[in-house]
């Protein structure tokens, strides 16, 4: 999960997996670049810790579905939503294992988990109880001067646990691209000027 990531609620879970409880090092997961990086940090830190990793991505029914709702009924809906949790937990279950072999030691355990909601919703309620939050940062979603998107501000400001927002490489060309932009747009609006000369 990114932290640009931004959704409308179309409904609330009916039948999620119980939470998990207990120390353990929570991390957000989507497949992106960011995410990876934050695996990696989590992994190793619960290696360190000699805690458990669990793996969360979040998920939505598609609007549409809900638009259909009367046409497809209660047991079809339920059956769609574990069909997305699935298929979103084998997603997690391979980036985990991609991650996991580029580790140096022994990875920790790893226990997957999809939720449905938004993704700082899901994540700020999978917070309880663990002993940190990892999440991926892709950049500054449109504001050139925020190092957080809108999902790490929230999880920062509100889960039950310390964060962790780890910038991937990925992050860190897409903010040097911002400022070298930037910088060229400044420099031209002065070359501008200069030619110009002072308003008289």
């Amino acid at each position: 999960m990114h932290d640009e990531e931004e959704a409308l609620d179309v409904g609330v879970p009916q039948s999620e997996p119980a939470v998990v409880r207990g120390p353990r090092v929570v991390v957000a997961v989507d497949g992106s670049a960011g995410s990876k990086a934050a695996l990696r940090f989590a992994l190793e830190d619960a290696a360190r810790r000699g805690v458990p990793v669990e793996a969360v991505i979040a998920y939505r029914v598609p609007a549409e579905m809900w638009v259909d709702f009367h046409g497809i009924g209660l047991h079809e809906l339920d059956r769609l939503r574990g069909t997305l949790r699935s298929q979103h937990e084998d997603k997690v279950r391979a980036v985990a294992d991609e991650v996991a072999r580029g580790l140096a030691g022994p990875p920790p355990d790893v226990q997957v988990r999809s939720a449905e909601g938004s993704p700082a919703d899901v994540l700020i309620r999978e917070s309880q109880g663990a002993d940190l939050l990892v999440m991926g940062s892709r950049g500054h979603g449109g504001f050139h001067t925020m190092l957080l998107g809108s999902t790490s501000m929230q999880c920062v400001l509100h889960a039950t646990c310390p964060v962790t927002v780890v910038h991937s490489t990925e992050a860190r060309r897409h903010r040097l691209r911002l400022h070298r932009e930037r910088q060229e747009q400044q420099r031209g609006g002065v070359g501008e000027l200069s030619q110009t000369g002072p308003p008289r």
